[in-house]
């Protein structure tokens, strides 16, 4: 009969450095994103909250009740 001599691997064969990846995403990117989408949340729950009219005519003052740009005879 045949002996068959099996090896054990230990730590130090199955051990691999550390490496960090060298394609990930810079931290200033994913920062940078996650502030983009904070302002664009903000920006539709204001728009939702805010509600009414939006557009220039918003700033225009209605105090006469004359259309803008129309003449009186």
């Amino acid at each position: 009969m045949r002996k068959l001599l099996v090896r054990r691997a230990t730590e130090e064969d199955t051990h691999m450095p550390d490496r960090r990846s060298t394609t990930s995403t810079p931290r200033w990117v994913k920062v940078s994103g996650i502030i983009a989408i904070v302002l664009v949340l903000l920006f539709v729950i204001m728009m939702f909250i805010g509600g009414g009219k939006h557009g220039p005519g918003r700033h225009i003052p209605s105090s006469s009740g004359i259309e803008q740009g129309v003449k009186q005879p």
